[in-house]
């Protein structure tokens, strides 16, 4: 019998601002507009040839949710000649691709028009869907309406984007809103195909947030979810956890696929206080699996020509560079 494949992608994360619309009471990520709530182009280039050194394939860009919305921000982004936050992140994307790091972006909710203009110079993108349920967590945060999110999951699979998004566990949603959303991404994925990975990610609380005291997910609940997960999903969709958040040893073998996302030169930061592990622990946390580097597109989607020609030749020589090395 072959041995189970666990993978993971090499990445650099890119946090462009902290400044978001939404005032999630679990996020310790938002920020208000300030001096230095937009990271500079040089800083980000900066961060980019780390990883080019460091052999990252995935440059992963995030930013709170329509920070133009709030007052301020602005300015900010007219002192460097940019017009929105889209924009700025297109031509970022652009100098990762000359660094020869695949773009994934995770922008929040978007139209389909703002979605296809993206992924012109991205290899994937994401956005959590978190519930499906109305829970006080998400309060002031007219972005986490759960129809607002499915439509946005919903424009991206009619565009042909490869996709990532995911469930945060522990906010205050029950056991059956859990399976609610998870048939909600299958029923997404069979209408369309794009789901390459759900993320079943644990709240973890942080300090200075509204939800600072609030209990997670057990691990006896989070491996029934992964089980769950795995029942209702359709096979060909990776379930992956967040290394630095979970219990990799006890819930990789309740039927987890997949890592994501690991930086060898960068923080989470959106979970600063858990720091990745280094890409060679991994392979002490799969066990007796198969640790497998991957891209930020799943082999399938690129067997399909789901990606633009600007992406072209970066994509396929990432791939071949890849198969060689598995070899």
């Amino acid at each position: 019998m072959p041995r189970r494949r666990i993978t993971f992608s090499r990445n650099v994360f890119l946090p462009l601002t902290t400044v978001c619309r939404n005032h999630c009471h679990y996020c310790g990520f938002r920020r208000p507009v300030g001096e230095k709530c937009l990271m500079p182009p040089g800083e980000v280039d900066a961060v980019l040839e780390l990883g080019q050194r460091a052999g990252c394939t995935e440059a992963l860009f995030t930013f709170g949710e329509r920070p133009e919305e709030v007052f301020g921000f602005n300015a900010h982004l007219e002192a460097l000649g940019e017009v929105s936050i889209l924009e700025y992140c297109r031509r970022l994307c652009l100098v990762a691709i000359e660094r020869g790091i695949l773009p994934h972006t995770n922008a929040g909710v978007l139209g389909e028009d703002e979605l296809g203009r993206l992924a012109e110079v991205n290899a994937s993108m994401g956005l959590m869907l978190e519930t499906t349920a109305r829970v006080p967590a998400h309060d002031g945060s007219p972005g986490k309406l759960p129809e607002v999110r499915i439509e946005t999951i919903a424009a991206a699979g009619r565009l042909r984007i490869p996709f990532t998004t995911g469930l945060l566990l522990g906010i205050g949603e029950t056991w059956e809103d859990r399976r609610q959303s998870l048939e909600t991404i299958a029923d997404l994925h069979r209408r369309y195909g794009h789901i390459q990975e759900v993320i079943l990610q644990n709240f973890a609380p942080q300090e200075a947030t509204h939800m600072a005291g609030a209990s997670t997910i057990s691990i006896k609940d989070y491996c029934e979810t992964i089980r769950l997960a795995r029942e209702i999903l359709p096979h060909e969709i990776a379930i992956q956890i967040p290394p630095n958040l979970a219990d990799c040893e006890r819930l990789i073998p309740c039927g987890v696929d997949d890592l994501g996302g690991v930086s060898p030169c960068s923080i989470d930061y959106i979970n600063p206080d858990h720091p990745w592990p280094a890409v060679e622990a991994l392979e002490h946390l799969v066990g007796d699996a198969e640790l497998v580097e991957r891209l930020c597109i799943y082999p399938r989607y690129i067997e399909r020509g789901w990606y633009s020609p600007i992406l072209a030749p970066l994509v396929r020589r990432l791939s071949d560079r890849l198969k060689e090395q598995q070899q």
